[in-house]
């Protein structure tokens, strides 16, 4: 059973995700891996005599069966990167997460999602502002991604479920818990209109340090970042930080000169770390996004020229998208960024196409 090796190899120490990968791609699957000899593993680049010894301990295994079980039990998917539905914005990240552990009934690859992150101290300010975007969002089927945390999490959430809006937590332990406790009813509510995700095993606590590594999975898989109300210190930023080196859009919310809830939101717009969002509809102008109701039927363009295989398939994306940024061009093809930045090219120079303010990508 392959999936028992996958979940295995995520909890052998010195073991990472980046590491991980490498070394499914260098023995072919999980499960070659640990019938791979100690001292062809030894010769992986990374892999040395401590990590070798712990993978070819068998223990790991035993954890990997009964963490099976469990997920069995309560109906929780098991997503495995190669999967069709593992998160596709998060797959192409260098650190995303080999195994995801997944409650709920939201789709984790919709057309649009955005995660929302922020203090947790909120303010009305943030609370209204939010309360105010998932009342205009709700005409465009936004996932909402968030991390379940008191403050400006929670009214994501719940802002999200009251505009009739799918909404994700990402959380920093197992899914056999639910911290803080308080939000246990919003997380039951989260279940049927959204989910609980996880890259931890049941049997984890809520850390301090797990939730700055969750925060790569909150970046990872949206099309963009918003940061509402944050100082200068604390998680929203490292997300914002990560979801840049991601090359995903960040915005945040402004706040008054002074204000200590917003000088991290203030300060990442003057750094130009993020865009700065003055209302709603600047949010999905920047990201080129349509709303359902707006949306033509596809159809087949009459091409009077010859196409790639690449330029080809980059049509087909945007007949469907209507509008797309190259990341997700990237996503959706499944495409080297190279081959799709050389197919919108040859498709921009045929005027099949053009590009729109913010780099997204509409055919002509």
């Amino acid at each position: 059973m392959e999936m028992l090796y996958e979940i295995a190899l995520t909890l052998v120490p010195g073991v990472g995700d980046v590491l991980a990968r490498r070394l499914i791609s260098h023995c072919g699957s999980a499960e070659a891996v640990f019938k791979e000899k100690k001292h062809n593993l030894m010769l992986i680049q990374g892999i040395g005599e401590f990590v070798a010894s712990n993978i070819k301990q068998n223990n790991y295994l035993e954890r990997a069966a009964k963490e099976i079980e469990f997920t069995q039990k309560y109906k929780i998917q098991i997503l495995y990167y190669q999967h069709t539905d593992y998160p596709s914005r998060l797959r192409h990240c260098t650190d995303a997460p080999v195994v995801l552990y997944y409650k709920g009934s939201a789709s984790l690859n919709p057309r649009y999602c955005l995660s929302i992150v922020g203090t947790r101290r909120a303010t009305d300010y943030g609370r209204d502002y939010i309360a105010r975007l998932m009342d205009f969002l709700k005409n465009y089927e936004v996932l909402i991604v968030s991390g379940l945390a008191f403050g400006i999490d929670t009214a994501a959430h719940r802002s999200a479920l009251d505009a009739g809006l799918s909404t994700v937590a990402v959380l920093g332990h197992g899914l056999d818990r639910i911290y803080p406790s308080q939000n246990r009813t919003l997380a039951k509510r989260m279940l049927d209109h959204g989910g609980l995700l996880s890259d931890f095993p049941s049997g984890t606590n809520p850390d301090r340090e797990n939730f700055p590594k969750r925060n790569r999975i909150i970046a990872g898989m949206a099309d963009a970042t918003l940061v509402i109300e944050t100082g200068m210190r604390g998680g929203s930023l490292i997300t914002a930080d990560i979801a840049n080196s991601y090359n995903r859009d960040v915005f945040a919310l402004p706040g008054r000169f002074g204000d200590t809830l917003s000088e991290g939101c203030n300060w990442l717009i003057r750094t130009n770390r993020a865009a700065l969002l003055d209302s709603p509809e600047n949010l999905v102008e920047e990201l080129g996004w349509a709303a359902p109701d707006h949306q033509t039927s596809p159809t087949q363009k009459k091409l009077f020229i010859d196409l790639s295989p690449d330029e080809t398939r980059v049509v087909e994306i945007l007949q469907v998208l209507g509008t797309a940024s190259i990341d997700r061009i990237c996503i959706d093809s499944q495409l080297p960024a190279t081959r799709v930045a050389a197919a919108l090219l040859n498709l921009e120079l045929n005027g099949l196409l053009r590009c729109m303010p913010g780099k997204i990508y509409k055919l002509t």
